[in-house]
């Protein structure tokens, strides 16, 4: 889609992932890779004893999956795009917590869609990430990602 026609759907649900198991693994490697080895997050027989009963992931784990969601997932994409990168996040909220095992996916509703420049656009989502069979979201988070034509 053009980006003109992605700003057409300005405060639309635009699009959902696939689902994304947190598994103990994916968890424990992403412990290693940042150095948060909180025992919520990698020791079961501690974490049994919290209100959590289990371990969780990391909140920074899942909002890292919003690259690997945004992937796979039907969010419409930009013709002719040369390169997307991260802009940042205007807010984001950690709402529940996914526990070992547990299935996420993301839900993006298009806020905004500018052009920053010629060739420059600017996309603002409100993603929220679903928790499978829970009421409560994981997390919901104003994400923006810069596209360049």
């Amino acid at each position: 889609m053009t980006p003109q026609d992605i700003a057409a759907k300005t405060g639309e649900v635009i699009g959902t992932s696939e689902w994304f198991e947190m598994t103990q693994e994916k968890i424990n490697q992403f412990a290693e890779a940042t150095e948060d080895h909180q025992f919520i997050h990698i020791n079961e027989e501690a974490a049994k004893m919290t209100p959590f009963g289990g371990t969780i992931a990391h909140g920074f784990l899942t909002l890292s999956m919003i690259s690997a969601m945004a992937v796979k997932s039907t969010v419409p994409r930009v013709d002719d795009i040369k390169m997307a990168v991260n802009y940042g996040g205007n807010k984001t909220r950690f709402i529940a917590p996914v526990r070992s095992g547990k299935r996420i996916r993301g839900h993006w509703k298009l806020l905004e869609m500018i052009e920053k420049r010629p060739g420059q656009w600017q996309q603002t989502c409100e993603i929220t990430i679903e928790i499978e069979g829970e009421e409560k979201p994981a997390l919901i988070c104003e994400w923006m990602t810069l596209y360049f034509l």
